[in-house]
């Protein structure tokens, strides 16, 4: 039976980076996934500065591999039907890359052992260890697997979610020669009218990704097709109609308690439910548990018990704290107030994006 220092579930950011610190800290690594890279993912691709910071990756470093990689500079949001507000920075505050080259980079980049199409078929614990799909043995197990991933339902005991995940979904597809109006470097954001969730336009080079996500309130798909018209009658997107749209789900953070630790085990990104509650972000936070998660370890100094990992779910219960939703009463006053101030310039830049978006300060 192989025998590994660290067994990681899923080879998205969260995984890949936790792979990396480990490995560089010269743990014997294995990273499985189900999938085989590169791969589809369902994302906007939307990387901010201090993703790259985390990564320890300069965005000129990945250009030079001939990657897709798209600065943003501004950004046009509104309402959907409202009059846009066009907000301009004059200097690069973002990047839109292909989540396809994006996740197979970091994965190959990781120099961990990888292997593909390996879902995670059984785990059970056997004195210190745990063994994985009857041949992999691991002293300490991360799920990193997403939302669905199945080391977080093992901490939940089996059980489901409790809460309602952010449900969307997008569709990536090369542009044709005059059938998009989107500018690179200035992605779109039309919020629902009710504000419980948002579309986007971003475009990386030559490729469009569009999508639309709520919180799981009812059926998705009228919001879909509304969105598909909207573009449509905007002529944002002539192919929008007839290009394969894919699924998501997560756990925004703050949504609800959620088991991160046990005996030997972490989970860290969508799987621990770290994504930000206004902008739905979910790479920034894979990508800093993955390497928080990694550190702890390296820190426990071989010890990978319930109460060495305890100082890890405390740190991203701090980074990653719950939210304060509006009380029942205030909600309608609040989403009034909200459709008016997506109006306001200021608003729209010194909350909205910088402190909601960007993470800025």
């Amino acid at each position: 039976m192989a025998g590994w220092d660290a067994l990681i579930v899923g080879g998205g950011p969260a995984g890949s980076t936790c792979a990396r610190v480990l490995t560089r800290a010269g743990w014997n690594v294995l990273v499985i996934d189900r999938a085989r890279f590169p791969r589809d993912k369902v994302c906007a691709g939307w990387v901010t500065p201090a993703v790259f910071r985390l990564l320890e990756l300069d965005p000129a470093e990945y250009r030079a591999t001939g990657l897709t990689i798209q600065e943003i500079t501004g950004f046009r949001t509104s309402v959907i039907g409202d009059r846009p507000v066009e907000t301009r920075y004059g200097r690069t505050v973002s990047y839109a890359i292909r989540r396809c080259e994006f996740d197979d980079y970091l994965l190959r980049r990781s120099g961990a052992r990888v292997f593909q199409t390996t879902p995670l078929g059984s785990l059970e614990r056997r004195g210190d260890s745990w063994i994985a799909n009857g041949e992999v043995s691991a002293r300490v197990v991360i799920g990193a697997g997403g939302h669905f991933c199945p080391v977080a339902r093992l901490l939940r005991g089996g059980a489901g979610e409790a809460v309602r995940p952010v449900v969307a979904k997008e569709a990536e597809f090369r542009i044709e020669a005059g059938s998009c109006d989107v500018p690179g470097e200035v992605p779109e954001l039309f919020f629902c009218r009710d504000l419980e969730g948002y579309g986007w336009c971003v475009r990386k080079g030559e490729y469009l990704n569009i999508g639309l996500g709520r919180r799981g309130h009812g059926d998705l798909n009228p919001h879909i097709d509304d969105f598909i018209g909207f573009l449509e009658a905007r002529g944002t997107a002539r192919r929008a109609p007839h290009v394969r749209w894919l699924g998501h789900a997560y756990l925004a953070s703050g949504t609800g308690p959620r088991p991160l630790v046990d005996d030997g085990v972490l989970v860290a990104g969508d799987a621990a439910g770290l994504a930000y509650p206004e902008s739905g972000e979910g790479i920034r936070p894979a990508v800093d548990s993955g390497r928080l998660a990694a550190d702890t370890l390296v820190a426990a100094g071989g010890r990978v018990g319930r109460d060495d990992l305890l100082p890890y779910a405390a740190e991203l219960e701090r980074r990653y704290p719950a939210a304060r939703p509006a009380p029942q009463p205030l909600v309608g006053v609040v989403k009034a107030l909200g459709r008016r101030l997506l109006r306001s310039p200021a608003f729209t830049r010194h909350v909205l994006l910088d402190r909601w978006f960007l993470r800025e300060g």
